[in-house]
């Protein structure tokens, strides 16, 4: 038998069936909100986003520079580089009646154990002593004139810190739930040794290994006390004075008492100069250092040395409970570009 199938709108009206819904065209008023919709919301909410993913990250660095403590960021403005730059260098000195080297040592330079360093048991050392000061040691007469040198010399001056490696084995840094927009704020762990390159003036670079607690970041302004690097002389590890002809470009230099962008000095977060040769800055009671003076040099350390400012300086430093220190009567030579030597204040 033949299926039968009442009509839909038979079963709509027992209903059945739910009713047809009316189909209604969009009016002006439905198109004109959806236009206003894609105009100005859309843009604003993709304004708003972008707005807001650079606003939180810079909120966020703002504090972190607010909150660090060592004042480790770069200063607002760097101080000028000086135009003249430390210059190793040697003391003119006659020698008096009834004087040997040994005494000049000991008491011109305050070269405690020199006696130690340069012993006729090593004859080498002799030979090489006598090369330095121009005259053999064995056979000096007086008004003969000899070219003193500082032993173990300190070189003090500021530069710009260009870039900051580390010398320990890299670790894993957590991500951080921000990313930051400035990723160099984050700055190496030097407590165990990082390697400086730091520009003293227009075209001098050094490379710099310090050790401190402080932050240290590309851009900073750091004034440093180093070790200057000591001549090579064969069979001769103790060898005490630095290479007059050698060029600062490119030296390597062991930092001590350093301070970043100017914050207090804090002798716990760097290491001590006396901690680079102690044997011989405690024996001695003191070290030599060359520098210049001026607001980028000399200047920052406040010694009381009344010349011109870019004046190349060797001074004394005595070693007090304060650490290294220039007191007024210690030694102080100014160099004369005409004699290429020293000359004292």
């Amino acid at each position: 038998m033949a299926r039968r199938f009442l009509p839909p709108d038979i079963l709509r009206g027992y209903g059945l069936l739910p009713k047809r819904l009316p189909l209604r065209p969009l009016t002006w008023k439905v198109i004109g909100v959806l236009f206003a919709v894609l105009i100005v919301v859309v843009p604003t909410y993709i304004t708003a986003e972008r707005a807001g993913s650079k606003l939180v990250p810079e909120l966020t660095s703002l504090f972190y520079k607010a909150s660090d403590p060592n004042g480790s960021l770069a200063p607002a403005s760097l101080p000028p580089f000086p135009p003249a730059l430390p210059q190793v260098g040697t003391i003119p000195y006659t020698v008096q009646e009834g004087e040997s080297c040994d005494s000049i040592l000991a008491y011109q330079m305050r070269f405690a154990n020199a006696n130690e360093v340069f012993s006729d048991q090593k004859p080498e050392t002799v030979q090489a002593l006598s090369a330095n000061l121009g005259r053999d040691c064995h056979k000096l007469d007086q008004d003969m004139v000899l070219a003193l040198s500082p032993q173990y010399p300190l070189i003090a001056f500021g530069g710009e810190v260009l870039r900051v490696g580390s010398l320990t084995s890299p670790q894993g840094v957590p991500t951080p739930l921000i990313n930051l927009p400035h990723p160099e704020h984050y700055a190496p762990d030097c407590a165990e040794g990082c390697l400086l390159s730091v520009k003293i003036a227009p075209r001098v670079q050094v490379y710099l290994t310090v050790s401190t607690r402080s932050d240290i970041f590309p851009g900073s302004w750091i004034w440093s006390q180093a070790a200057l690097t000591r001549k090579v002389v064969p069979n001769f590890a103790d060898y005490p004075y630095a290479d007059p002809p050698a060029s600062l470009n490119g030296i390597a230099l062991e930092a001590c008492d350093i301070q970043i962008n100017g914050a207090p000095p804090q002798p716990q977060n760097s290491r001590s100069c006396d901690d680079l040769t102690a044997k011989n800055i405690h024996m001695d009671g003191g070290a030599w250092v060359f520098g210049v003076t001026g607001s980028s040099a000399l200047d920052h350390w406040h010694y009381p040395l009344n010349v011109p400012s870019n004046s190349r300086m060797l001074i004394w430093l005595s070693d007090d409970d304060s650490g290294l220190t220039f007191h007024p009567g210690d030694p102080a030579y100014r160099y004369d570009q005409a004699s290429r030597s020293y000359k004292k204040l």
